[in-house]
């Protein structure tokens, strides 16, 4: 079957734990037309480029697919019918990542130079 990766973006004001059940309800749709959702990540509440529908920051998650087209198509519906979701894109892909994704690579080092960096309470001391 062929391999997809499926990004899409939640509404900032929606909790953490309504975003794991919409994550939960999109992979029992894959699972139903004869899927499997191989890859699941959350990547956090993100800044937009731009505000969309009046939202500066949105819930990013992305689901690596090894899916039918069929799956595909009726997951991409039932995500453009979500009113929680503003954006989505899915693209076919040679092959999903084993391990994290680039952008949970990034937050990780970020957190990382953060614990690293003095704090000025230290540096004015």
């Amino acid at each position: 079957m062929p391999l997809y990766e499926s990004t899409f973006v939640v509404r900032q004001d929606v909790s953490r734990t309504d975003v794991n059940k919409l994550i939960e309800g999109f992979k029992e749709i894959v699972a139903a037309n004869g899927g499997a959702v191989v890859k699941d990540e959350y990547w956090g509440l993100r800044n937009l480029a731009y505000k969309i529908n009046k939202n500066r920051k949105g819930h990013y998650v992305m689901l690596g697919l090894n899916a039918p087209h069929a799956a595909v198509k009726e997951l991409e519906r039932n995500i453009g019918l979500h009113e929680d979701v503003i954006r989505h894109l899915t693209v076919r892909v040679d092959s999903i990542e084993e391990g994290p994704s680039v952008m949970l690579q990034k937050s990780g080092r970020d957190e990382e130079v953060a614990e690293t960096l003095p704090t000025f309470v230290e540096s004015v001391a």
